[in-house]
């Protein structure tokens, strides 16, 4: 496991960036079953936008944040069992090798929370990003998601849709849960896995995570009390959130007018389960505040043989956008020495 210290620069460069962090970090609690655990749920239904306002308020948020990334070689939709896949590819016709990569994002967040990251990775490689079914984006859920059985078909069915035989899975916060899943049931599609703070994947959310999601989710609480709570769920100062980030107005506008439809919680790996793995796996926990489980939770990691774990210095959940350059780099590195058919 590395713990590598970064330089001083790099630290200062990272607390300067006013990134929307609580608003990613809190949708990974509030919105992934955090709540559910506390308060119950009603059973699965299927993820849909509560008014035609809403959707269309969504709709203009998703495509302001949309426009920050490279434009997209192909939009694609493809059919599942479950709805409909919003898929995008960025094809690079000089690519450094015929694997691509896929990308699943967290929870609300859709396809521009890689607005950091997806430049990096285009300049080496092709890229594919999902919306997630069941979740808000421009994905359409026509079945309940009844388990993570289900919730890893419709990946696997996309990527058959895409005719896309062998892959770099990556998967932030919930999306890492699900790539992880997706890496359990399908292993043979995998040529490596890259979980970024997964949450329930090595262990489960931290308690006082669940107790300020619990206080945020108080229906009578003024907004300012709210807030706080999701800064300290967050683990970032009151100041640090910029509202008027388009991908902060766009997460905002999903958790306001998305209906998830109870989607599923992902699933802790059992012992068996990490050890029968056996494509190379990359998994990134941030040092302060992690979803993921922190030290424990990289130390759980460790069973998976082939996996590279590191404890990326004072990051929180939001870590693939706090430490974009670097971890961009580290992750093409990783790539690249993934053994080739």
């Amino acid at each position: 496991m590395s713990t590598d210290i970064e330089n001083e620069d790099a630290r200062t460069r990272r607390k300067r960036r006013r990134w929307p962090v609580v608003l990613i970090t809190t949708i990974a609690v509030v919105s992934t079953g955090c709540l559910a655990m506390v308060l119950g749920t009603s059973g699965p239904g299927v993820g849909h936008f509560r008014t035609p306002e809403g959707q269309k308020a969504y709709t203009e948020a998703y495509d302001a944040a949309f426009a920050a990334l490279p434009k997209p070689t192909k939009t694609h939709d493809v059919e599942t069992t479950f709805g409909t896949v919003r898929a995008y590819a960025w094809v690079n016709p000089n690519a450094v090798d015929d694997v691509p990569v896929v990308l699943v994002p967290g929870r609300a967040s859709g396809v521009p929370m890689w607005g950091e990251n997806l430049r990096d990775f285009v300049e080496h490689r092709t890229v594919y990003a999902f919306d997630a079914i069941g979740d808000s984006g421009l994905s359409e859920q026509t079945l309940p998601l009844r388990d993570m059985d289900d919730n890893a078909r419709w990946v696997e069915e996309a990527l058959d849709g895409l005719e896309l035989d062998r892959i770099h899975l990556v998967g932030h916060s919930q999306g890492g849960g699900l790539a992880a899943a997706v890496a359990v049931r399908y292993p043979d599609r995998l040529a490596s896995l890259t979980l970024l703070e997964p949450i329930m994947t090595f262990g489960m959310l931290p308690a006082w995570a669940i107790g300020w999601s619990a206080v945020a989710a108080l229906p009578f609480l003024p907004d300012s009390w709210r807030d706080h709570a999701l800064n300290r769920i967050g683990g970032v100062e009151d100041d640090e959130v910029d509202s008027e980030d388009p991908m902060a107005r766009m997460i905002a506008a999903g958790t306001t007018h998305f209906d998830s439809g109870s989607l599923p919680t992902p699933s802790r790996l059992s012992d068996a389960q990490m050890r029968a793995l056996t494509m190379p796996v990359y998994v990134a926990i941030a040092s302060d505040k992690s979803l993921a489980g922190g030290e424990d939770a990289a130390e759980k990691a460790e069973l998976i043989r082939t996996a590279t774990v590191k404890v990326w210095p004072e990051t929180t959940h939001s870590l693939p956008m706090q430490v974009a350059p670097e971890l961009d780099a580290e992750l093409e590195r990783f790539w690249a020495d993934v053994p080739q058919p």
